[in-house]
């Protein structure tokens, strides 16, 4: 069978790890990232299962209540690009740890915090050290693995993330409904702090030492420009709905877009004055990435406004419990498990056309949920079914994706090209639910089930054909053999 093969590592190569190093372990190091950035996936997740008790005890306002969760994205997406370029200079090892200190510190923080603008304000230091820890694990996966390995490890990596969310939903009800010791919600962020804390010890047994990319630095021109570009799109984005989409926010929005051109022009006049650009131009001109990153971003966009609309509506119309939501989409989590673990052992130029047909799936499983939740019922074992398809067509499009992406990047390249990966994937979440979750609450301003069931219907046909329009952006991507 062909297989997908990057150049070797090498004590020589700039920011390899030595022979003998701890990466001579490198199901250690798999196990010990995945957990941290399992967590951090987990995180969102339950925190989103337990809004209406975080509501009824710190009695918060609606726009509190929204920043407590959005103030993470936002923090993250801004400054995820920076948190690349830091593991860079100062080591991937030592920017993860640090990340997942204030992450679990800030954890700990929002478990015991007594207001809402305290739980919001530890929320933003919780996407800080999200956004130093999580382009550290897609950067130490390039360094540590080579060729059919580094493919496996990213399987790992697409089930971590598609897991984690349908684990969180399923977690999160159990902890609320458990309401240990009478702590409510609490527990939602406390969970982190013993999980954090045993990755961050096992980190140091594990985890390569590395100093960091000799010549690199910070680009600060580079990182003016990008950082509050990236803040006047997410701010918007995700705040827009609940201020019922304000006149400050379209002027904001285009002005980020503006920025965004603005970086290009700026990267490119750093690049050929021999500087160090934030994103590199040869890192979007390797074969297949560019359009491999804005399908990514569309992927990313289908599977958070979908989980974010079904659940609304199976919470809302359907009255099932945050459990129960949270089991709906056990058959959808298994399924992208498994086609996460099996899409390699297809031969190697079948790869992208996987991805093509894993949108198609999406295409014609979308349009089936339509037609089956389209009356306000629950769908009963077509519903099942369907989802389970769900996560089959999610797998094929999502998985062999990033190992189709990384797998051609050097590993000089790596951290750069996890910054990118990293960025387009958290906007790509932030803009799935800021659109089809607002055409979702927007059809459902009744809140009937009638209502809600006709909401869901059509944000499920926008969706299919979105995944058609994902299907012909992957049918771009290079094969292996013509890489």
């Amino acid at each position: 069978m062909t297989t997908l093969t990057s150049a070797p590592v090498s004590p020589s190569t700039p920011g390899a790890t030595p022979a003998g190093s701890a990466a001579s372990r490198p199901g250690a190091v798999l196990t010990v990232i995945l957990l941290g950035y399992f967590m951090a996936v987990l995180d969102v997740a339950i925190v989103n299962v337990a809004l209406p008790t975080i509501r009824s005890t710190l009695h918060s306002s609606g726009a509190g209540l929204e920043l407590s969760v959005s103030g993470y994205s936002i923090s993250y997406a801004v400054f995820i690009v920076t948190g690349a370029r830091l593991g860079d200079l100062w080591g991937h090892a030592r920017v993860l740890r640090f990340g997942l200190v204030l992450f679990t510190l800030a954890s700990l923080a929002c478990g015991l915090a007594p207001d809402t603008a305290a739980l919001v304000a530890f929320r933003l230091a919780q996407g800080l050290g999200s956004a130093a820890m999580m382009p550290q694990v897609l950067s130490l996966i390039q360094r540590t693995f080579t060729g059919p390995a580094r493919l496996k490890a990213m399987s790992l990596y697409t089930a971590v993330v598609s897991g984690g969310a349908v684990a969180g939903q399923v977690l999160g009800g159990l902890i609320i409904s458990a309401n240990l010791f009478g702590s409510s919600w609490r527990p939602c962020f406390l969970v982190n702090v013993p999980v954090g804390l045993g990755v961050l010890i096992a980190s140091f047994r594990v985890l390569p030492k590395d100093a960091g990319e000799p010549g690199r630095g910070l680009d600060p021109r580079g990182l003016a420009v990008l950082t509050p570009s990236v803040l006047a799109v997410v701010v918007p984005l995700v705040l827009g709905h609940d201020e019922h989409w304000p006149l400050w926010g379209w002027p904001l929005l285009g002005a980020g877009l503006l920025g965004f051109a603005l970086f290009g022009a700026v990267e490119a006049r750093v690049g050929r004055r021999g500087g160090s650009p934030v994103i590199p131009a040869r890192v979007l001109r390797h074969p297949g990435f560019a359009v491999g990153v804005a399908t990514l971003g569309l992927s990313m966009v289908l599977m958070m406004g979908l989980l974010f609309s079904i659940t609304l509506h199976l919470q809302g119309a359907l009255r099932l419990s945050p459990l129960g939501s949270g089991l709906a989409f056990v058959p959808q989590a298994v399924a992208v498990f498994v086609i996460s673990m099996t899409w390699r052992r297809l031969p190697a130029h079948r790869y992208a056309a996987a991805v093509v047909c894993g949108f198609l799936l999406l295409a014609a499983v979308l349009a089936g949920l339509a037609a089956v939740l389209r009356h306000g019922g629950t769908g009963g074992f077509d519903r099942w079914v369907l989802m389970t398809l769900l996560g089959v067509g999610l797998g094929l499009a999502f998985s062999p994706l990033m190992g189709l992406m990384l797998s051609r990047v050097p590993v000089a390249d790596a951290a750069d090209a996890s910054g990118v990966v990293a960025t387009v994937a958290q906007l790509g979440q932030v803009t799935g639910v800021a659109t089809l979750g607002t055409l979702f609450l927007n059809l459902d301003a009744a809140g009937t089930v009638s209502c809600s069931a006709h909401a869901l219907t059509v944000v499920l046909l926008v969706s299919a054909g979105l995944a058609v329009l994902g299907g012909a952006a992957a049918s771009r991507i290079p094969r292996p053999d013509k890489a």
